[in-house]
């Protein structure tokens, strides 16, 4: 997450969504909040306990833990935002991203189909490096009552413009996120890694936001990747 005092902003990271380039273009802002020393420290002593002190909103944290964190009337006057996926999309990113950085996590993995369905299989142990995009989209917006508790939710299939409406929002100038800071080298047509057994496999998993996002397989294709 990244949180502004000053500008009166939460910006809820989810995974695989652009997020790192919108933190980026952020970073101006972060120095010039008058929280931020605090923050900062409890950051570091966060990670000096191995993160066992609650005093740190991790990265890619759900909207309700710093709905919990958070001062009631200062959650309130935050202007909320998040950027959410296509999921077919979004598990070629994460497929190609466990490659790159953790490859040895796809061990006894063949092909992006096993992966998937190793990934997405309710009975598999929980592992942080393969559930960062597993979590459901929407359940990481709501309270525990099912309420969406974020302001503007972006999408990443038109990430400069809905970033450019967050800036007009926030009251700071738009600024251009450029290059994706971690894109992967894939093919640009997410389409191309899908049989049909494994399309509706990510289909099912993920109904419930394909149904609010109103995504479906043949979304518009990007640049970011």
């Amino acid at each position: 997450m990244e949180l502004s005092l000053k500008y009166n902003f939460l910006f809820v990271h989810l995974a695989k969504t652009g997020g790192t380039s919108i933190r980026a273009a952020l970073a101006r802002y972060r120095w010039r909040d008058p929280a931020r020393l605090s923050l900062f420290i409890a950051s570091r002593l966060s990670a000096v306990n191995h993160h066992r002190l609650g005093i740190k909103i991790p990265r890619h944290a759900r909207a309700i833990a710093a709905q919990e964190m958070l001062p009631a009337d200062v959650f309130s006057r935050l202007f909320k935002f998040a950027f959410v996926r296509n999921p077919w999309d979004l598990q070629v990113s994460s497929y190609h991203h466990i490659k790159r950085e953790r490859p040895d996590l796809l061990i006894g993995i063949p092909d992006f189909p096993a992966f998937v369905r190793y990934k997405l299989n309710p009975d598999r142990p929980a592992q942080y490096h393969l559930d960062a995009s597993s979590r459901l989209q929407t359940s990481c917006l709501i309270d525990l009552e099912g309420n969406q508790i974020v302001d503007f939710v972006g999408r990443y299939e038109r990430l400069a413009e809905d970033f450019a409406t967050v800036c007009q929002y926030i009251g700071i100038s738009p600024k251009p996120l450029g290059q994706h800071r971690r894109a992967t080298e894939r093919s640009s047509d997410y389409r191309s890694y899908y049989d049909s057994a494994t399309a509706e496999y990510v289909a099912e998993y993920f109904s419930r936001d394909i149904r609010v996002f109103e995504y479906d397989f043949d979304q518009p294709l990007r640049q970011f990747q």
